[in-house]
């Protein structure tokens, strides 16, 4: 069984800080079980930034925009964050937060 599949079948529990600066997202693909990163980032004004960390967001196949993912974690609704994450090609494998 691929590592997709178990993460699909049984997420992990993840819990982040209140507060936090900084959320790197760990994510498997479906193809080959890949590993690649999402990373949500404080700006100056307080208020979160998300990349790919080298790959386009669009790689991840969420059905949902980027503006909907850093809406999400402003109001630290983590919960929703990785829901969202979790509806497109990649699941959430683990999580580094700052």
């Amino acid at each position: 069984m691929s590592k997709y599949v178990e993460l699909r079948n049984n997420p992990p529990k993840l819990s982040i800080k209140k507060g936090a600066k900084e959320v790197v997202f760990t994510t498997i693909s479906a193809m080959c079980d890949n590993k690649h990163t999402i990373q949500f980032k404080k700006n100056e004004q307080g208020e979160f930034t998300v990349n790919g960390r080298g790959s386009a967001m669009s790689n991840w196949q969420m059905k949902c925009d980027t503006i909907d993912l850093t809406w999400a974690a402003d109001e630290e609704n983590w919960g929703e964050v990785i829901a969202m994450i979790n509806t497109g090609t990649s699941n959430v494998s683990e999580v580094r937060v700052r």
